[in-house]
């Protein structure tokens, strides 16, 4: 059975995105190719058992076993250096990522306390990174065996050319963007 949120964007996103933006060739709409997760360890070269934590975190929430990330230089003032661990990533491709951004849009952003959506900077290439504070807003993640919070970056990336392209494609896919009038 395919992904909910990937039946949504072949028989609804699609054709919205080829009006829209006058696409005449269908291998020219903007689609989601991965969505990376990463997640940077703060107080690991002190502990170690931090990088298990996340590992084991990472894994839980995204179902697929993250790449420990190694310092890529010596830095005195961290007292880092080169080879250290220092956080972990998954790169999420296929009905894999359909299912974790479904899961991260109907369930896991209305989760976060006092939400009113996430900012509509792109990166100018028609990819979106968001961050989260802590991963104790998935519901995978078992409250009482939490050994310390721990943000993370999720960054969807697509093939939209342009920001304006990306910004409609994330948009109609679901994504709660922030009203730029609900501002201050």
């Amino acid at each position: 059975m395919s992904p909910r949120l990937k039946e949504k964007y072949v028989s609804e996103v699609t054709s919205k995105l080829n009006d829209r933006f006058s696409i005449k060739n269908p291998m020219q709409t903007p689609k989601l190719t991965k969505i990376v997760v990463n997640m940077g360890c703060k107080g690991a070269v002190e502990n170690k058992g931090l990088i298990d934590s996340a590992v084991r975190d990472m894994a839980t929430i995204t179902g697929q076993k993250p790449t420990i990330r190694k310092a890529r230089r010596s830095i005195a003032g961290f007292k880092l250096r080169e080879g250290m661990p220092i956080g972990c990533a998954v790169t999420l491709r296929g009905d894999r990522m359909w299912e974790f951004a479904d899961r991260l849009i109907a369930v896991v952003l209305p989760r976060i306390r006092d939400f009113r959506g996430v900012k509509e900077k792109l990166d100018g290439r028609g990819n979106y990174t968001m961050g989260l504070s802590e991963q104790s807003v998935f519901p995978e993640i078992d409250f009482d065996r939490l050994d310390h919070t721990q943000g993370m970056d999720i960054t969807f990336v697509t093939t939209a050319p342009t920001d304006e392209q990306g910004f409609f494609l994330l948009k109609e896919l679901g994504m709660p963007f922030r009203n730029e009038e609900d501002e201050d």
